[in-house]
């Protein structure tokens, strides 16, 4: 196994890189808005559904076929991930586009390990690592 020396400076460079951590930090009330708005099992996964799909992201009649929501509610729930700033709306001719804002997820990511394993962010690396596992937000027909 291959060990490396890391200064606090370089491995928090390291861990901000591996989330696409912006220097510009978030504060803690963004962080409990965005916190808040995944708190609730179909935003949460709405928001995975977003975050598979990367920045092309998916009109909302595919989001709410996918996980069987009527349109109001799944409006209702991609407004409250809009207002937290995590989800961005576009229009693609007459349809909405949602899809994540990776650099506000980034953020989220970065207020919350910012101090990980008491300032020595290598040691989390291997913990911090998205999963490879296959989604389980889909349901199969």
């Amino acid at each position: 196994m291959l060990e490396m020396s890391l200064t606090a400076g370089a491995a928090a460079g390291i861990v901000r890189q591996f989330w696409n951590c912006s220097l510009v930090q978030m504060d803690t009330k963004n962080a409990i808005r965005a916190l808040g708005a995944l708190a609730q099992d179909t935003r949460l996964a709405i928001f995975r559904m977003l975050v598979e799909r990367g920045p092309e992201g998916l009109a909302a009649g595919a989001i709410a076929e996918a996980l069987d929501l009527p349109a109001s509610s799944l409006s209702f729930h991609l407004a409250q991930l809009g207002h937290s700033g995590l989800v961005t709306q576009r229009r693609e001719s007459r349809s909405l586009i949602y899809s994540v804002d990776f650099d506000a997820m980034g953020k989220l990511m970065g207020y919350l390990t910012e101090n990980c394993c008491g300032g020595g962010p290598a040691a989390c690396l291997p913990v911090a690592r998205p999963s490879t596992k296959p989604s389980k937000t889909r349901k199969s027909a």
